[in-house]
């Protein structure tokens, strides 16, 4: 029998009239809504990445980071051609039989999170997300799983693979600027995340029109676990990031990465970069995708925050752990 998932449960839906699940739904202040507060609505930060004058570019990515968590780069080299590519496979994938897609499932006793399925966390009142994914780390190639890697479409693995490799020049042009912005070497955030043992993990996210996208989220309010997660979207709009008090829709812009940033650059940071919180909704009529990958340091790492930012003026305000510990509290709402 095959698995259920919520692009079968859209599937089974179009055929009728119903609203959708009762543990899809949220309730209360957890349901979409539109944008709120008084005066313009402010837009999240674009940053030219291919910005010639250093000092110009550490101060936008900088201040991006403190103010936002979250940004927008163009001119950051990856071929136009190459992201869609990415989201042709992607799209191919996810446009198979379900039973071959159930091939790369998660096993259901696995604590791992790489494979096709539906939920990555489980939630303690039983909520389920408007969202499907297919979850593999592509660097580095010693992590990576094949197993996990769909053979059709046939160039997956390749456009992956070529992928990987210009994303981390991305990354390490992010890392340099975010250490710099805070007055520090360039590589000393990196070193701090896990340096060349940083893990790469691609989720592909796919989210199925719903009939009743007003109840549901595809992804609800979160930050990430992560040091910095690159994200390549589809032109159906959905990211909403929470600002001056009230969800703001990030808006689309063709060819951009979006760059969040998560709690280990947050931690390591001493607060001073904010990891953002943001959340995903879904489309009535379209289907909406996302490519982010995910930069986290390995199990064992011990993340805290840096020394050179730290004193008796500023005292940590995080507690340093291995990252396997900070990820178990957080995916079981424990206190860190």
């Amino acid at each position: 029998m095959p698995m259920e998932t919520v692009q079968t449960i859209a599937s089974r839906m179009s055929q009728s009239a119903d609203t959708i699940p009762e543990e899809y739904i949220r309730r209360d202040k957890e349901e979409p809504s539109v944008e709120a507060g008084d005066g313009p609505v402010p837009k999240i930060p674009t940053v030219d990445l291919g910005e010639a004058d250093q000092e110009k570019l550490v101060k936008a990515v900088a201040g991006a980071s403190g103010e936002w968590g979250i940004f927008q780069v163009v001119n950051h080299g990856i071929p136009d051609n190459l992201i869609s590519r990415l989201q042709h496979v992607g799209r191919e994938f996810f446009e198979l039989p379900q039973e071959e897609k159930e091939v790369y499932a998660k096993a259901p006793d696995s604590s791992g999170i790489e494979g096709y399925g539906t939920q990555v966390q489980s939630d303690p009142r039983g909520k389920k997300s408007w969202a499907d994914h297919l979850f593999h780390k592509i660097w580095p190639p010693s992590s990576r799983n094949y197993q996990f890697w769909p053979k059709k479409p046939t160039s997956y693995r390749e456009v992956n693979e070529e992928y990987a490799r210009y994303l981390r020049q991305v990354a390490d042009k992010l890392f340099r600027s975010l250490s710099l912005g805070l007055g520090l070497e360039e590589n000393v955030l990196k070193d701090g995340a896990g340096g060349e043992e940083l893990q790469y993990e691609l989720k592909i996210n796919y989210y199925p029109p719903c009939p009743r996208p007003d109840l549901t989220f595809g992804v609800p309010a979160h930050t990430d676990l992560s040091a910095l997660t690159i994200l390549v979207p589809n032109e159906v709009p959905g990211l909403q990031v929470f600002q001056d008090d009230r969800w703001i829709n990030a808006e689309y812009v063709p060819g951009a990465l979006i760059i969040h940033i998560g709690d280990q650059i947050e931690i390591l940071s001493n607060g001073k970069y904010r990891s953002v919180l943001h959340r995903t909704t879904v489309n009535k009529e379209k289907v909406r995708m996302s490519w982010p990958v995910f930069l986290e340091p390995p199990m064992d790492w011990v993340v805290g925050p840096l020394a050179q930012l730290v004193d008796d003026e500023n005292p940590p305000k995080f507690k340093s752990k291995k990252f396997k510990d900070y990820m178990y509290c957080k995916l079981h709402k424990l206190p860190q």
